[in-house]
């Protein structure tokens, strides 16, 4: 790896998809969300009071990817060491299989709904870690969610595309917030105010976000479920605890260390991923052969089977004591046993993995300390259902358990967490912290994170070309999904001729993840930052 070559061949952009700055730096999928971190830096404040700030604005401006009615995952390095942050939501006290014989139930509408977890993780955060008055963090929120924000093509497709599910919802609260008069969706353009919301986040700046779980917005949120036949009551939201402190998991890719989060999040198919890359010379990476494709193809194929095959109870996963996913020996047996051929023992029906819409941002301080915080409310606009009067929408965190085989550690019970795919990381050179980064995509996390790390760690390229290369993802069915123009025509008949079926996508498709990602310079003062080309967002930092 060229690490000179990396950080002096970045190049800024004007639309601030890619940026440097001086003292620190926010990159997430939303320009007011970015400046809203920013903002919190300016004030002094640190890379925690960033990314809360920056968290809480994407729940306004970003509200079909996340909200306070959704579930956050961290990964933060602060005063030298790292932790992960396991904010997992929970499932209602009253759900178990017989509520969810139907499988909308699991989708959409009220009973969809896990107890919302985002708001504990970032209060905790900020409680422990941050600098700054919690109203400070709060305030840009509130300013955004009172005087609107442009409604961006993204959007608009996005509510088309829902249009139907939003209006199934027999109270048609989703609708009635988050589509034009209700009915239809917001225009490109469009003025999008939220004055219920406003005022939900005002109660939550005046007297901290614990009113969310045991005041005023609990009472209503319980009464609203009732209302709807909902599962959630006032108890499942007062037993919401405090994000767990887990040990994070790591492993070496080339010279690097990444960092990630262990069980519930797919922290360990990244890894196992990388080290299975591991085994395939850097310049055969880059190379661009036709070959190297069905390598990589057939690496996501077994890292994914894995983590199907073997899903890990958070409880559980700390006293297993030979963790063989994550030694280098059985990476090796896994990559050595990739042929010239695709593997047909691999099953060919693809398991459902719900989880489309998710969002990632990162943060940066000129202290040393980085946050990464992949935040969601699973399916794009969540449930369809929103908190009456309060503006906000459920989370369908429920389509992420399993409903059929009860040994499974995700099997559908009362106050039990969901399965999820999130892996930020924060990526170690020289021991010393590089990078920080993430991104939605469900299954496709892991793929979009190593084929972006892969580029510049064997590509030798800097953050903002690698943010722009074309991506693909093959699933567990052999089925390889490229974004449209960008691979030759020689690949993909390679491809075909291996047996793979090709999915052809938009270029810069919505489908192939969105990297958020912060680096700190080491061979020069100050940090670049991308935003993904393929959302709306923007990398702005301190100067």
């Amino acid at each position: 790896m060229k690490l000179e070559q990396i950080e002096k061949s970045f190049k800024a952009t004007s639309n601030k998809k890619c940026s440097v700055a001086k003292r620190g730096m926010v990159s997430s999928a939303f320009p007011d969300a970015t400046k809203a971190g920013v903002e919190m830096l300016k004030k002094g404040g640190n890379a925690i009071d960033a990314a809360c700030a920056t968290a809480l604005a994407l729940g306004v401006c970003e509200p079909q990817a996340s909200g306070i009615g959704g579930q956050s995952m961290g990964i933060i390095h602060v005063n030298g060491k790292s932790y992960a942050i396991d904010g997992s939501s929970r499932s209602p006290s009253l759900a178990n299989s017989s509520a969810y014989t139907k499988t909308k139930n699991r989708r959409l509408g009220y009973k969809a709904t896990t107890v919302p977890s985002t708001l504990a993780l970032i209060g905790f955060l900020h409680e422990r870690y941050g600098k700054l008055e919690w109203q400070k963090i709060v305030a840009p929120s509130i300013h955004i969610a009172k005087k609107g924000y442009k409604i961006t093509q993204l959007q608009h497709d996005l509510q088309e595309r829902e249009l139907k599910n939003f209006l199934s919802i027999k109270s048609k609260s989703g609708a009635k917030y988050f589509l034009k008069d209700g009915v239809v969706p917001y225009d490109v353009g469009d003025r999008f105010v939220q004055k219920d919301l406003a005022a939900t986040l005002g109660m939550i700046s005046d007297y901290g976000y614990q009113i969310f779980y045991h005041g005023e917005i609990a009472k209503k949120i319980a009464l609203d479920m009732k209302n709807n036949r909902g599962l959630i009551q006032e108890e499942d939201l007062s037993y919401i605890p405090e994000p767990l402190i887990r040990k994070p998991i790591s492993r070496k890719y080339r010279h690097l260390t990444v960092v990630t989060l262990p069980p519930p999040a797919a922290g360990r198919t990244l890894l196992l991923t990388l080290m299975m890359l591991n085994h395939l010379p850097s310049k055969f990476l880059r190379s661009s052969k036709p070959s190297s494709y069905h390598f990589v193809a057939e690496t996501f194929r077994k890292a994914f089977l894995h983590r199907v095959q073997r899903p890990f109870n958070r409880h559980t996963y700390d006293q297993i004591v030979e963790k063989i996913h994550l030694q280098r020996s059985f990476a090796k047996q896994m990559a050595d046993s990739i042929h010239n051929s695709m593997d047909a023992t691999l099953p060919m029906i693809d398991p459902d993995f719900g989880g489309e819409d998710t969002t990632h941002l990162s943060t940066m301080d000129d202290e040393g300390n980085a946050v990464g915080i992949t935040q969601s409310i699973e399916l794009a606009y969540g449930s369809k259902a929103a908190a009456d009067g309060l503006g906000f929408l459920y989370n369908n965190y429920m389509s992420a358990f399993e409903f059929t085989n009860p040994n499974h550690p995700f099997y559908i019970r009362p106050n039990a967490i969901p399965w999820t795919s999130v892996s930020p990381a924060l990526i170690f050179n020289n021991s010393k912290l590089w990078m920080v980064l993430g991104s939605p995509g469900s299954q496709r996390i892991f793929s979009t994170v190593t084929q972006f790390l892969s580029r510049i760690i064997d590509g030798n390229l800097p953050m903002s070309d690698a943010i722009e290369r074309p991506r693909f993802h093959c699933s567990i069915n052999g089925t390889v999904s490229i974004e449209d123009g960008g691979f030759r025509t020689e690949i993909i008949n390679y491809l075909k001729e291996m047996g793979y079926e090709i999915s052809i996508k938009d270029r810069y498709s919505f489908y192939h993840g969105a990297i958020h990602a912060v680096m700190k310079l080491q061979t020069q003062d100050g940090f670049h930052g991308v935003a993904e080309v393929r959302r709306d967002g923007i990398a702005e930092g301190l100067n």
